[in-house]
């Protein structure tokens, strides 16, 4: 019982320290793929992604990002989105960050297209994920 008690209280703690960043993946989900028309294989292959759709496979997500991490960094900060703000005010929360992610989609990838191009065609955005 002890254990379990333990237990459950870590998970209350990181259940309260959600942050901006998980709302960014939520957001990131919700824009490119809800929509009815996306590809089946590039949901699965995002959702199997995760984490990495913006950040490096065995590298600290806190200080390393892919090039699509990197680019949508420039333009959206965690602390510019503090977690009590999103929750007072989810409808602008959600237009500020589309439009960085729509910012971000216009700068190319390694390979010389851009990143909207690459969503649009069901692939992943950054070439540098270390996750096939």
């Amino acid at each position: 019982m002890k254990r379990f008690a333990i237990l459950f209280g870590c998970f209350a703690l990181l259940a309260g320290s959600a942050s901006a960043t998980s709302e960014f993946n939520k957001q990131w989900k919700s824009k490119y793929l809800s929509d009815e028309s996306v590809d089946e294989d590039f949901v699965k292959t995002a959702r199997k992604h995760g984490c990495y759709i913006c950040h490096v496979v065995k590298e600290d997500k806190k200080k390393v990002r892919n090039e699509y991490g990197q680019a949508i960094n420039k333009f959206l900060k965690e602390k510019d989105f503090p977690k009590d703000w999103v929750k007072e005010n989810p409808e602008e929360a959600k237009k500020l960050i589309w439009a960085g992610f729509d910012k971000a989609g216009e700068l190319k990838s390694k390979d010389g297209k851009t990143f909207a191009e690459k969503i649009k065609n069901n692939e992943v955005p950054a070439t540098d994920s270390g996750k096939e």
